[in-house]
């Protein structure tokens, strides 16, 4: 499975389970790790896990086995790693005080006009 495919099976199974304000971010040109952070939120602790819960499970069904999960016994942040996509999926508040969103978003438009102005 290439990563594009990984990610809209990310993407379904989220919106299989009604996530809400799911945002795929190609990260590609910004870091080696991964090619895709996923952001979604869920409206309470058991929708997180319940959202996380079937992306693991869909994976699973792709035969795929994330490397790591974090945040399950919490359920206010859970970190899914399918090594192509990172997939976070958040409680609102939780979401709001990190915003993953404006940390990893970098156009390349906007790398390029902070290289310049140093």
């Amino acid at each position: 499975m290439n990563s594009e495919e990984l990610r809209d099976l990310v993407v379904a199974a989220l919106e299989d389970l009604k996530a809400r304000n799911i945002k795929v971010l190609d990260v590609r040109h910004l870091t080696t790790i991964t090619d895709y952070m996923i952001i979604a939120s869920g409206s309470s602790d058991r929708h997180v896990r319940s959202a996380a819960d079937r992306v693991i499970e869909r994976a699973a069904e792709a035969g795929l086995k994330p490397y790591g999960v974090e945040g399950e016994e919490k359920g206010d942040w859970i970190l899914v790693d399918l090594q192509d996509a990172l997939v976070h999926v958040m409680q609102p508040e939780t979401r709001d005080f990190y915003n993953l969103e404006k940390l990893w978003d970098i156009s390349e438009t906007r790398h390029s006009a902070a290289t310049t102005e140093r």
